[in-house]
């Protein structure tokens, strides 16, 4: 017989924009052979006409509230409980619900595989009353799962320093993304589409750098930018574009859901810039690299790491506009070919699925998360750093500066 497996903490399939939705649909599609699959979504985000009881073959749960925000502590904590009456496996994606597992490991035989969603405690978007709790949460999530996942290896380093455990690293695929070449009517509706542009796509929120990019292009009036955010969620974001919003060469668009518009609007721009200065390896990066894009990045590690320090990379309003007016055609066609071969080798869902499918298996078979303690913690700190330890020569890399 299958065993079950429930899915928690994402808003809900079938998948709109979003990292955690995108990788659920792509593992039930892969996995709905070898596990009996359920997946816990946001009755607030649909509408019960179109709601459904199965969808690939897994079967859907809704709960009456979002499972963004303040909410997700009460959705991810419901849906852990209710999965504990049928799974053999909860797979929870997020640390909302995290002050729970401690109980389920105490009084069930559950397994636990949990990924921590990169350093969520440190986005500005938290107020510190929220920021506390993600922090205390993460702790938990790490010592009461049976396996943690980091999306990222300069999460999975964090992990390890912080407390002493090898989380698994398992990124996000991105071959879902098209190559869509613009047709008539793509064109009349975004007549940027026929010269050079930049593109970028993302939750408009302070540690994205959105309103550095924007001051970049501000003061670079011959060059296109076009992003594409949830410009109305905050003030911050309202603020942004009722400043940026007049330039001519400023293009900012409200969130677009259908995947072939994105591909269109994203796979034909002349540049990618991503702003993202926390989290882990996130799928607005990938997608723009499997579509074989020039990448312009913040210089922190989690994207140093995802593009393979292949990338360019800037840390300052500065950095970013003389790299748009001073890197040349040949040196960007370097850097897309690069994104390409990396993508190509580390970010189709094939791959994803099968990493997912092997942690499943070795969870079932677990008992207790053996503390792994490095040979090297017998080190001291300038041995480590002569042995050419990349992460723990840039550990200022995982924080925002500003």
């Amino acid at each position: 017989m299958k065993k079950k497996v429930a899915i928690i903490g994402t808003v809900g399939v079938p998948a709109n924009y979003g990292g955690f939705e995108t990788l659920t649909e792509n593992l039930i599609q892969d996995l709905n052979e070898d596990y009996d699959l359920t997946v816990y979504c946001s009755g607030k985000r649909y509408a019960k006409a179109e709601r459904k009881e199965t969808y690939k073959k897994a079967r859907l749960k809704y709960l009456p509230l979002d499972a963004n925000g303040i909410q997700s502590i009460p959705y991810d904590t419901i849906s852990i409980i209710h999965a504990l009456f049928f799974a053999d496996v909860l797979l929870v994606l997020g640390v909302a619900g995290a002050w729970v597992l401690p109980f389920v490991r105490w009084f069930t035989n559950k397994k636990i595989i949990i990924s921590i969603d990169g350093i969520e405690w440190k986005r500005d978007k938290w107020n510190m009353l929220a920021k506390w709790y993600l922090f205390w949460a993460e702790g938990l999530a790490v010592r009461y799962s049976h396996i943690d996942i980091s999306d990222n290896e300069a999460i999975q380093d964090y992990t390890a320093m912080r407390y002493g455990t090898l989380s698994r690293i398992i990124e996000y695929g991105a071959d879902h993304t098209m190559k869509v070449l613009p047709e008539e009517e793509d064109i009349a509706e975004f007549p940027f589409l026929k010269g050079d542009y930049a593109f970028k796509v993302c939750r408009i929120v302070p540690e994205n750098n959105v309103h550095t990019i924007l001051e970049a292009y501000a003061q670079l009036a011959s060059n296109t930018l076009v992003i594409v955010g949830n410009w109305t969620n905050s003030d911050y974001g309202k603020e942004i574009r009722k400043k940026y919003g007049i330039r001519k060469n400023i293009i900012l668009l409200d969130p677009i859901y259908d995947q072939r518009k994105l591909d269109v609007l994203r796979g034909n721009a002349s540049l990618y810039i991503h702003g993202h200065s926390a989290g882990g390896t996130n799928p607005s990066l990938v997608e723009a690299m499997y579509l074989g894009l020039p990448i312009i990045s913040y210089g922190v590690a989690y994207n140093k790491v995802t593009t393979q320090y292949k990338g360019l990379y800037f840390r300052s309003l500065e950095d970013l506009k003389i790299l748009i007016e001073q890197v040349t055609p040949d040196s960007l066609q370097v850097v897309a070919n690069n994104m390409k071969t990396v993508a190509e080798k580390r970010y189709k869902w094939s791959i994803i699925s099968n990493k997912y499918n092997y942690l499943i298996q070795e969870a079932l078979g677990v008992r207790e998360k053996a503390p792994v303690i490095s040979a090297t913690t017998d080190l001291n700190y300038d041995t480590l750093l002569d042995m050419g330890v990349a992460h723990l020569k840039h550990q200022d890399e995982f924080f925002i500066r500003r």
